[in-house]
């Protein structure tokens, strides 16, 4: 056992966290991303991350022209990680759509966990965030997936 994690539901939020630029993640982006997952995770994940491009389906927060996060899409099946809260807030708040039954959000990012419900998001259970093996704290925002 790592970590409770809730399953927040509702409609896409569609709107802008002042300061951040959320686009569609491209093959240059990989590096930039790398980096923020490594800072946060103290691995990438770039072969999901790669798979995710190439299908259209990641995105990127820039903040002060430079990548500060990604998603490899915002719900069950895709992971996001960011250097601040807001940038991992403007990632939930531009998805064009939540996957799967929702967003997994870590119980310890109280910060999060407030911002959603204000947002029009809900918190309908909480679950068990487990690993086998390795597992490596994360130090900074981030979306768990049950990919991986």
């Amino acid at each position: 056992v790592r970590d409770v994690v809730s399953l927040v539901q509702g409609s896409p939020i569609r709107f802008e966290i002042p300061g951040c630029i959320v686009r569609p993640a491209t093959g240059a982006d990989l590096d930039s991303c790398n980096r923020v997952c490594t800072r946060v995770h103290g691995h990438d994940r770039g072969g999901q991350l790669l798979d995710a491009i190439t299908q259209g389906a990641a995105l990127v927060v820039e903040r002060s022209g430079r990548v500060a996060g990604y998603a490899t899409s915002v719900g069950y099946s895709g992971h996001s990680v960011a250097e601040t809260n807001d940038d991992l807030k403007a990632l939930i708040a531009a998805a064009p759509a939540y996957t799967g039954p929702g967003i997994l959000a870590p119980g310890g990012n109280n910060e999060l966990l407030h911002w959603c419900p204000e947002n029009g998001l809900r918190i309908v259970k909480n679950l068990t965030l487990m690993s086998l093996g390795l597992y490596n704290e994360p130090d900074g925002p981030f979306l768990p997936s049950i990919l991986y």
